[in-house]
């Protein structure tokens, strides 16, 4: 198969052009990170206004992540078909557009098919920034571009929270929840035309056409398998959810079968199918789901138990998540210089400074009757410290075995595990805490909750270890 970039990175794009080419792309991945949090703070105001029903409500957040998870390889394949750049504009042009839409929306039923425009053009621009990190900086400064590409999503989260919170009150020129759209669309054009000037072009792959019939067979399997994780909660998990699923996960396996027969007739399949024969990159992938799965719901029971458990204050349970983000950035930083020096060991001991920061909370919960967000603030920081080597490298290092051609349909990969792991994380740690929450029992609903966390992570170090000892 031939490659469709053979240039060094140097003679693609200079030295110094290829850092501003990563800053064009994790800017435009910041924005879809940003996007995924600054709705939250937004909902009230926006279920209020739209007159929009509960169900309406967390539909417009989990559209946004099902259109992306499900169209995300095809977004991926179609980088590396047509070439990351221009797919990476037309993404980036369409998720715009889609964030005007959802600025103007005029009822809840309306926002969340704008959402889901969001969801699916965020597919086609994000594989896009992995698959030109991949591609751009093959060389020794591999781990800073990814260290900084880490960073970006430790801060894309961080300002969601910050600036949502900051333009409802702010309430500029009157348009109140709308503006945390309407922010994206100057930004956005500003990142297409710096994107224009200067990403490099790859050539289209000539007498090449996408999979789709590949495509609308993994759209619809995904789709079965990530919408009751998201939605089930709500419809108290009953039969019918697990058998869609069940659907799903079958019609996922079909699609790898259906991925077979057109390689063999000589077509070219939506997936590299020598991704799924590579140990290397599998391993890597389980990695990343069980470490995916345990970071997210770990936010999301932390949140839910100082406010609803120690009754923390809603601006303070942010603050005490601060240091958090701090230490996120701090280690996101030193991760490169980490990982050329230790390699794969820097994402273990990443893992192990997780698991610490789990007792930490827990030895505090458990010996403090009842412990303030500032007490809270220092385990949480070392999980942030430990999280900031694991997310960032991680990328880095499950694409490594990729090969340029691939780059596109690899990273789309490796987004889609994220965020089915992101899911099902949410889905079954957040079952095991509300299990024992409902029933009055906040603290063993946390330790559960957090032991299940743990055991994520462990199995995280065990796929990781496994596959440093393979190399």
């Amino acid at each position: 198969m031939s490659q469709v970039i053979s240039l060094s990175p140097p003679a693609v794009a200079g030295e110094s052009r290829r850092w501003w080419v990563l800053g064009i792309v994790v800017a435009a991945q910041f924005m879809y990170v940003m996007d995924a949090f600054i709705v939250n703070v937004a909902l009230p105001t926006m279920a209020r206004e739209l007159h929009a029903s509960a169900s309406q409500i967390e539909a417009v957040i989990a559209v946004y992540f099902m259109a992306y998870a499900t169209l995300i390889i095809t977004g991926g394949r179609l980088g590396d078909i047509h070439g990351a750049k221009r797919v990476f504009i037309a993404g980036l042009a369409g998720f715009t557009l889609a964030s005007l839409w959802c600025g103007l929306a005029q009822s809840g039923t309306e926002l969340i098919v704008a959402r889901l425009a969001q969801g699916a053009t965020a597919a086609l621009m994000v594989p896009q920034v992995l698959a030109t990190i991949h591609v751009l900086f093959s060389d020794e400064a591999r781990p800073k571009a990814f260290a900084i590409y880490g960073i970006v999503l430790g801060l894309g989260g961080a300002a969601g929270f910050l600036f949502g919170g900051i333009l409802v009150t702010l309430d500029l020129f009157g348009l109140g929840w709308r503006t945390v759209f309407f922010v994206n669309v100057p930004f956005g054009i500003i990142i297409a035309l710096a994107a224009a000037q200067l990403i490099p072009h790859t050539p289209r792959r000539d007498g090449v056409r996408l999979d789709t019939l590949g495509a609308a067979v993994l759209f619809v399997g995904l789709a079965c398998l990530i919408g009751p994780l998201l939605f089930g909660r709500d419809v108290h998990w009953t039969l019918w959810v697990w058998e869609v699923m069940a659907l799903g996960a079958a019609i996922v396996i079909g699609f790898v079968a259906l991925e077979r027969v057109i390689a063999a007739k000589g077509g070219l399949p939506l997936i590299d199918l020598a991704l799924l024969a590579d140990r290397g990159f599998t391993r890597g992938l389980a990695a990343t789901f069980l470490f995916f799965f345990a970071n997210l719901s770990f936010y999301l029971v932390m949140t839910l138990f100082m406010q609803n458990g120690l009754g923390i204050a809603p601006v303070n349970a942010g603050l005490a998540l601060m240091p958090l983000a701090l230490g996120f950035v701090v280690s996101s930083r030193q991760s490169a210089t980490r990982v050329v020096t230790r390699g794969v060991r820097t994402l273990i001991e990443g893992c192990a400074l997780q698991l610490v920061g789990l007792v930490g909370v827990v030895a505090v919960v458990e010996l403090v009757a009842q412990p303030g967000a500032m007490l809270l603030a220092a385990p949480l920081a070392v999980f942030g410290y430990g999280q900031g080597f694991v997310m960032g490298p991680l990328s880095g290092v499950v694409l490594s075995s990729v090969p340029k051609s691939s780059a596109g349909s690899g990273s789309g990969l490796y987004g889609t595990v994220t965020q089915i792991a992101n899911a099902v994380g949410i889905a079954v740690v957040g079952a095991m805490f509300f299990a024992f929450h409902d029933g009055g029992a906040e603290r063993i609903a946390l330790f559960t909750a957090l032991a299940t966390v743990a055991t994520a992570l462990i199995g995280c170090c065990l796929c990781l270890g496994v596959r440093m000892r393979a190399v």
